[in-house]
């Protein structure tokens, strides 16, 4: 009887119906690759000031595994703003693909990080001052009929390369508690990085069955200010929001209308522009890359042996049910 229920325990883990052990101890830093890394901590830098913490040059067979990319010399400058880090890559060798000139905010590649700021009309001001490329058409303020979501104003733009970055501002009650303590400061760090996602269902069976995020929130996000935020007629989304026990967090967006975005290209390498690579920390990945294998998660590289010089002495890249990668870490 025992042996009859706890078949049927492992059978409903794999169906994707019971959350599992919480295998991600934290969301470390999100990583994004960049075509010119002087420009690009210029503007993270001068614009959003981030702070430089390091700045290497890798090589060698283990990174070409590691990244799927072979002959692969990476220049990687970790930047950071508040508790939080955005880690910029460039591939001196070989140089990817840029950003598709038409990319949407529902196509599938389509990824950010979410800036908090202290005071939006500031923030927009400093923005407009440095002439950035919009994506909203203005800051953007949630009606108070979205519950979640009331009073949340939020802005897209892009960096140099094209990557959408987000402002956004927390009001009382809103977010997490850190975002509402007093501070000089205009730019607080990186509340979480948000991901379009074809089925949340199918998303929440990876991230929160195999990996062990919870689910910190969700609301269902329409009319003229998510069109007008999202630059796209007709948005109307179904956001779910992820947490790990600490660092930032992962934010599905899946747009019930219109359902007209792209599909990840099946042949991207990290060296393409559009390449995002979220870290997440794990304790032991000899533990949860078997867990991965079994579900048939697809995996860029199994563990791989790095030396330490970028923080981390194994990793292992893998993909999502939508093509984004994550970077599974273990110090």
């Amino acid at each position: 009887m025992v042996k009859a229920w706890f078949s049927s325990l492992i059978l409903i883990f794999w169906l994707g119906l019971l959350p599992a052990q919480a295998q991600v101890q934290a969301v470390t830093s999100v990583g994004v690759t960049v075509s010119d890394m002087d420009k690009a901590v210029d503007f993270y830098h001068n614009v959003l000031t981030f702070t430089k913490v390091s700045d290497v040059e890798v090589v060698g067979t283990e990174y070409e595994h590691l990244q799927g990319v072979f002959g692969l010399r990476m220049r990687v400058v970790q930047m950071q703003l508040g508790k939080e880090s955005l880690v910029l890559t460039e591939y001196l060798t070989p140089k990817g693909r840029p950003i598709p000139v038409d990319s949407k905010s529902n196509d599938h590649w389509f990824q950010h990080i979410a800036i908090v700021v202290k005071d939006m009309d500031l923030a927009y001001q400093r923005l407009r001052d440095f002439k950035v490329r919009y994506v909203s058409t203005q800051p953007q303020r949630l009606p108070d009929w979205n519950k979640g979501a009331a009073g949340i104003k939020a802005f897209y733009f892009q960096d140099p390369d094209g990557h959408n970055l987000e402002v956004i501002f927390f009001p009382a009650g809103k977010g997490d508690p850190q975002w509402q303590q007093p501070t000089d400061k205009l730019f607080l760090g990186i509340d979480h990085t948000a991901i379009v996602v074809g089925n949340t269902e199918a998303s929440l069976r990876f991230y929160r069955n195999l990996l062990g995020l919870r689910v910190a929130g969700e609301s269902e996000n329409y009319g003229t200010e998510q069109e007008h935020l999202n630059q796209m007629f007709g948005a109307h989304l179904r956001i779910t929001g992820l947490r790990a026990g600490t660092g930032i967090g992962i934010e599905f967006l899946e747009y019930l209308t219109p359902q007209t975005g792209r599909p990840y290209p099946n042949d991207s390498l990290s060296n393409d522009l559009w390449h995002w690579q979220t870290q997440l920390t794990v304790s032991e990945l000899s533990e949860v890359v078997p867990n991965l294998l079994k579900a048939r998660v697809p995996f860029v590289s199994t563990v791989t042996a790095t030396g330490g010089t970028l923080g981390f002495k194994q990793g292992s890249v893998v993909r999502d049910p939508d093509g984004h990668a994550l970077l599974l870490t273990q110090p």
